[in-house]
C-alpha cells in the first residue's frame, strides 16, 4: 500500500461537494479526517490515553487552530509564528466543536480524549468552523473510541427570504440570519448564532430545513466508517451497586435531603445539602459494613447527586413546582438601578433573583476600536465589543483570576445579542465597550449581561435602535414527556437536560445558543421553548423600560467630546506637519484623538469640552483664509526684486510690492524686508488665490494718516505713446555697423 493511499467519500450539500478522507495523514492518531469544500481544507485528529486515576468528569479537550499559511499570510506577531495562546475566535470555535460531541460519549467513559482541528487552507468563501464540527465527528466515527455519532455541522443563512445552507462570506453580509447548528440523523443537538430581529417561527423553519439539507454528510460519515473505520473498543459502564445506592438514598432521605432541596436561598440550600452529605458519610463510617470500604465511601457523592437530580425532576414533573417554589413559566423578581457609578459613561445594576450583574458602558474614540487578525477576513475592525467577567467571588469560591473559555463564549453571545441595536458609525462615531461584571450568580448570568448591557448603553446615551432582553430556558425530559422551564437556576441547569439562551427585542430574535444533554431535541419542543421565552422576554422588557424608558439624550459629562470639521484637503499636510510634528503637538497639548481623512473630513475626540475647543482652534489654525483689510503679523519667506513674499497664515502667502514696503520710496526690497523676520502688513487685495498686502498702509495708520484704498492700486504700466509720438521705427537712426563675428 502506498504511503499516500487514502479512503475518500463525498457528499453534496447546498450544491457544493464536500470531501471526507482518511488514511493519508496522521496514521498514528486514533482517527484523522481531511475535509475539503472547494478551496477550504481542514484537518482534524482525535487521540486518547487511559488515565491511571480516573477523574470524576469526562476529560475531553478540543482545540481549534488557524494556520496563517492557510490564507497565504505570515503571522503579524514578533515571532512570526502561531503562538500558543489561542485567539478569541479560535476559543469560540473550539467551543462550537466541543459542545455537540461531548454528550455523545458513553456515560462513565474516563479515558482522556483530545480533538485537534486545524485549518490548512481557506478560499475566502467557505468558512472552516462548521467543517471542523463534521470532521471531528467523522474522526471519532472512524476511530476505536466509543462515540454515539455521527453528527454534522452546518451554517444557515437567509438571503432575500430564501434559506441558504453554508452561505459564503459574501452571502452572509446580505443575510439576516447566521446560525451554526449541529444535528444527528434524527434531531438537532446544538444551535448558536445571531439574527436581525428574525421571528421565532422563521428560526424553527430554518433549522428544520437545514436538518434535512445536511443528511448527505451523515450518510457520508457512515460510509467512511464502514470502509475505513476501526473496531470500537467495548465499553461497559460500571454497574451500580443497587444495595449501596438504596442504603445511601435511605440515609439521605432520613437526613432531610428532600427538605434541603426546598430551601429557596442558594447558599442556605448549599449548606443544607452539605449537612445531609456529612450526616450520610458519618453514618457510613459508623456502619461496620462500609466503614473500611473506601470505594463505597467514594461513591457517596455520586449517589447523592443522582438522588438530588431525581428529587428535583420528579417534583417539577408531578407538582409543577421548582426549587425556588416558582412554576415553570414565572421569571424571577427583577430589580434595576441606573447610573450607579459616578464617573463612568453608563452603568447599571441588573438583578434577577440571586443573579446580579454590574454592567458598565464606556465610549471611546475611533482609535479605541478593536483590531483583529483572522484568516477569513484579514484585518478586521470592531466598533462595538462586550466583555463578560465571572470572578470567583460571584459564587463564593476561591480561584485564580483568568479569562476562561466560558467567559469568552458568554461575552460573545451577549455581544451578538446587542450588536444588532448599535447605531452605525456615521450615526454614532464613538467606539463602544460594554463590560458585564457578574457579582452574584445563580444561573442565567449571560442573559443578565444582555439585559444589563442594553440598559447601560441607554444610560450612556447610545441611541440604540430598540431594547433587547434575554432569558435562559431549561428542559426536563422523562420518557416522552418534555417540560420547558423559564429562567433557570444554576441547579436547574446542572440537573436539567437543556440550556437554551434566547435574546431579542419585542419583534424578533437577535441571538440564540442551545446546548442539550440528551441525544436530540424535536423541533416542536424547541418551538414551544421559544414561544415560552418570548413571553418571558416581553415581561422583562416591560420592567427594563419602566426603569429607563429611553436612552439618555445627552452623554455623560465625562464621556469624550466629539466634533467633525471639514478643511481644505490641501491643508492636511500642514495640519500633520513634517514627520507628524504639528498633529503630535495638538494631541499632546489637548489629549485629543484626531482622525484625518484625505477628503478633508477631520474627526476630533477630546476628553473635555475645553480640550475640544482648544483642539479645534489648533486644527483650524492651519485652515484659515485671509480677510480683506485685516492686519497680520506675517513672516518674510522670499525676497524678490519687485517686493517680498510673506506668509500671512499657514499655507497662505501674499505679495508685498516694493511700492508698499514703506511710506517712502524703497530702492531695494532688502532695505526693508529680511528673510525669516516678521512684518506687520494689511491685506489690500484678494483676487482668487492671489493676495496682495501692504506694510505702507499699516505705517500710515500708525502715524494717524487715513489710509486711502486708492493707494493700493497696482502701479500703472509706463505709457509708451503712439506711433506718431514714438516715430516710425524705420525713421530711427540706424545702429552702428558691427564687425562680423568669427
Amino acid at each position: 500500500m502506498s504511503l499516500l493511499d487514502c479512503t475518500r467519500v463525498t457528499a453534496t450539500v447546498g450544491g457544493k461537494e464536500i470531501i471526507l478522507e482518511t488514511g493519508r495523514l496522521a496514521r498514528q492518531a486514533a482517527g484523522a479526517i481531511w475535509i475539503q469544500c472547494e478551496g477550504t481544507v481542514c484537518f482534524t485528529t482525535v487521540c486518547e490515553t487511559p488515565l491511571d486515576t480516573p477523574k470524576d468528569f469526562f476529560p475531553l479537550t478540543v482545540e481549534y487552530v488557524e494556520k496563517m499559511y492557510a490564507a497565504g499570510r505570515i503571522p503579524g506577531n514578533f515571532f512570526r509564528r502561531e503562538i500558543g495562546r489561542p485567539s478569541d475566535n479560535e476559543t469560540l470555535i473550539s467551543r462550537l466543536i466541543d459542545r455537540p460531541i461531548r454528550p455523545l460519549f458513553p456515560k462513565g467513559y474516563g479515558n482522556e480524549v483530545q480533538v485537534l482541528a486545524q485549518v490548512l487552507s481557506v478560499d475566502g468563501k467557505n468558512m472552516p468552523d462548521v467543517q471542523c464540527i463534521t470532521a471531528a465527528s467523522a474522526a471519532l466515527c472512524v476511530s476505536h473510541i466509543p462515540f454515539d455519532g455521527p453528527i454534522a455541522g452546518a451554517r444557515l443563512g437567509r438571503v432575500n427570504g430564501e434559506f441558504v445552507i453554508n452561505p459564503t462570506i459574501q452571502e452572509l453580509e446580505e443575510s439576516d440570519l447566521d446560525l451554526v447548528f449541529a444535528a444527528s440523523e434524527t434531531a438537532v443537538v446544538m444551535v448558536e448564532g445571531e439574527a436581525k430581529f428574525v421571528p421565532e417561527n422563521v428560526i424553527i423553519e430554518a433549522l428544520e430545513w437545514g436538518h434535512k439539507a445536511i443528511q448527505p454528510l451523515i450518510a457520508a460519515q457512515r460510509e467512511l466508517a464502514e470502509k475505513a473505520g476501526k473496531a470500537k473498543v467495548p465499553f461497559t459502564p460500571k454497574e451500580d451497586d443497587e444495595a449501596l445506592y438504596a442504603h445511601v438514598e435511605k440515609l439521605a432521605l432520613d437526613a432531610g435531603m428532600a427538605e434541603a432541596l426546598r430551601v429557596v436561598d442558594k447558599l442556605e440550600r448549599k449548606d443544607a445539602r452539605k449537612k445531609v452529605k456529612d450526616t450520610v458519610k458519618e453514618a457510613m463510617r459508623n456502619d461496620p459494613a462500609y466503614a473500611d470500604n473506601e470505594e463505597a465511601m467514594g461513591e457517596v457523592g455520586v449517589i447523592l447527586e443522582h438522588l438530588e437530580k431525581k428529587i428535583v425532576r420528579q417534583r417539577i414533573l408531578k407538582e409543577g413546582t421548582r426549587i425556588d417554589n416558582r412554576d415553570t413559566k414565572t421569571v424571577r423578581p427583577i430589580e434595576i438601578e441606573t447610573s450607579v457609578l459616578p464617573r463612568t459613561h453608563g452603568s447599571i445594576i441588573f438583578a434577577r433573583g440571586e443573579t446580579k450583574a454590574l454592567v458598565v458602558t464606556t465610549l471611546g474614540a475611533s482609535s479605541d476600536e478593536l483590531r483583529t487578525d483572522g484568516i477569513n477576513s484579514g484585518d478586521e475592525v470592531k466598533q462595538f465589543m462586550l466583555h463578560y467577567n465571572f470572578p470567583p467571588f460571584s459564587v463564593g469560591e476561591v480561584k485564580s483570576l483568568r479569562v476562561s473559555r466560558r467567559e469568552i463564549g458568554h461575552g460573545h453571545l451577549a455581544e451578538r445579542a446587542l450588536k444588532a441595536i448599535i447605531p452605525s458609525q456615521s450615526e454614532f462615531p464613538f467606539t463602544v465597550r460594554v463590560v458585564s461584571e457578574t457579582v452574584e450568580s445563580n444561573g442565567s448570568s449571560s442573559m443578565a449581561a444582555v439585559c444589563g448591557g442594553c440598559l447601560s448603553l441607554m444610560d450612556a446615551g447610545v441611541p440604540i435602535k430598540t431594547p433587547i432582553a434575554g432569558v435562559a430556558m431549561g428542559l426536563i425530559k422523562e420518557n416522552d414527556e418534555y417540560l420547558v422551564l423559564t429562567d433557570i437556576l444554576g441547579d436547574e441547569d446542572a440537573l436539567g437536560d437543556m440550556d437554551f439562551k434566547i435574546a431579542g427585542s419585542a419583534d424578533g430574535i437577535t441571538a440564540v445558543q442551545m446546548d442539550i444533554k440528551i441525544n436530540g431535541l424535536p423541533t416542536d419542543v424547541m418551538a414551544r421553548a421559544m414561544a415560552q421565552a418570548k413571553e418571558a422576554r416581553l415581561h422583562i422588557l416591560n420592567i427594563m423600560l419602566t426603569a429607563l424608558p429611553s436612552y439618555r439624550k445627552e452623554l455623560s459629562q465625562y464621556a469624550p467630546q466629539y466634533a467633525q470639521l471639514t478643511v481644505n484637503p490641501d491643508t492636511i499636510r500642514m495640519i500633520i506637519g513634517p514627520g507628524g510634528k504639528n498633529i503630535k503637538a495638538i494631541t499632546g497639548a489637548t489629549g485629543a484623538t484626531i482622525d484625518i481623512d484625505d477628503s478633508g473630513e477631520i474627526s476630533i475626540f477630546a476628553p473635555t469640552s475645553e480640550a475640544m475647543e482648544k483642539a479645534k482652534e489648533m486644527v483650524l489654525y492651519y485652515d484659515q483664509n485671509a480677510e480683506l483689510g485685516k492686519n497680520y503679523t506675517a513672516k518674510v519667506r522670499r525676497i524678490l526684486e519687485i517686493g517680498a513674499i510673506v506668509e500671512l497664515l499657514p499655507n497662505v502667502e501674499a505679495l508685498v510690492h516694493i511700492s508698499q514696503l514703506d511710506v517712502n520710496r524703497v530702492e531695494k526690497t532688502e532695505d526693508i524686508a529680511h528673510l525669516g523676520e516678521d512684518m506687520l502688513v494689511k491685506v489690500i487685495e484678494i483676487n482668487g488665490d492671489k493676495i496682495r498686502a501692504s506694510r505702507k498702509a499699516v505705517l500710515l495708520e500708525e502715524q494717524g494718516i487715513e489710509w486711502n484704498p486708492e493707494d493700493t492700486a497696482r502701479p500703472p504700466k509706463r505709457e509708451r505713446g503712439n506711433r506718431e509720438q514714438r516715430g516710425d521705427r524705420h525713421d530711427r537712426k540706424p545702429r552702428r555697423d558691427r564687425e562680423p563675428r568669427d
